[in-house]
């Protein structure tokens, strides 16, 4: 590691991150200018895009608590990116503090900062994995040691399958977790999306993020709903993130579910 002890020393300092950008959008400190760079190019394009990170965290902590009141006590958060404020292993163990969590990402600065987080967290853990090959995370040491895939769990794909831009890998990276589950099982996806979307909106948005190791590509509804094959949507469906249970008549973007450009839903296995 550098003296900045969250940069590997193998890391590129002229490329921007999906994670470092995001990890900027939320107001974090984990980026370099590059990723500011092309943070404020997308905020020209979308300029509500702040509050629209702020949607996702929202619910990925509505998701969490949702899961944990269906005693939920396994999570593996896929793509998970840099941490900040409410992970998942945070909200999850205020509950359950024996709650056990494996993040999963590609960006090594997001697993060496969280790895440096849970240092002295016995129930939480994160490694560096390529989701377009789930057959080696669900064998990886870590995630064997901590999860166990003989009782119910729960996977996150939060604001993240959008960056497996090829349908059938990232319909095939679903489902083969899904199929790694037990019936009781969750699995938990918001989305990007191109619906309702202003003119040209998604489509500056894919050109920033093809200057980084991940593009994205926003997909629709329909094409979305097809990550929850085999699994039963839990109400109120795959709906616009801030409907999904939502908390407060305050939450952000509930007045205008639309505008955050992204779908969400929970999926429960059944047989």
């Amino acid at each position: 590691m550098s003296t900045n002890t969250w940069i590997p020393d193998s890391t590129p300092l002229d490329m921007p991150s999906v994670a470092r950008i995001y990890d900027y959008m939320l107001g974090g400190y984990h980026n370099f200018e590059i990723d500011r760079q092309v943070a404020r190019k997308l905020l020209e394009i979308f300029p509500e895009t702040r509050l629209a990170a702020q949607a996702c965290r929202a619910f990925l902590r509505r998701v969490v608590n949702f899961l944990v009141e269906q005693d939920i006590d396994q999570f593996l958060d896929i793509g998970s990116g840099i941490p900040t404020v409410g992970n998942v292993h945070s909200v999850a163990q205020k509950t359950n503090p024996t709650a056990r969590v494996v993040y999963v990402d590609i960006d090594r600065i997001a697993v060496a900062h969280s790895t440096a987080m849970l240092k002295d967290n016995p129930y939480a853990a994160a490694i560096w994995a390529d989701a377009r090959q789930p057959d080696l995370i669900l064998n990886h040491p870590t995630v064997k040691r901590l999860l166990d895939f003989s009782r119910p769990a729960a996977v996150l794909f939060i604001t993240f399958l959008h960056y497996l831009v090829d349908d059938d890998q990232a319909l095939s990276s679903v489902r083969t977790f899904r199929d790694a589950l037990v019936p009781g099982s969750y699995v938990a996806i918001s989305h990007g999306t191109s619906d309702n979307a202003p003119p040209g909106a998604t489509e500056g948005a894919e050109k920033l993020s093809a200057m980084t190791p991940t593009p994205s590509k926003y997909r629709t509804r329909a094409d979305i709903l097809k990550f929850f094959d085999g699994l039963e949507l839990v109400e109120p469906g795959l709906v616009y993130i801030p409907l999904w249970h939502p908390e407060d008549p305050d939450d952000v973007f509930l007045d205008r579910p639309e505008e955050v450009l992204n779908w969400g839903g929970v999926g429960r296995k059944v047989k």
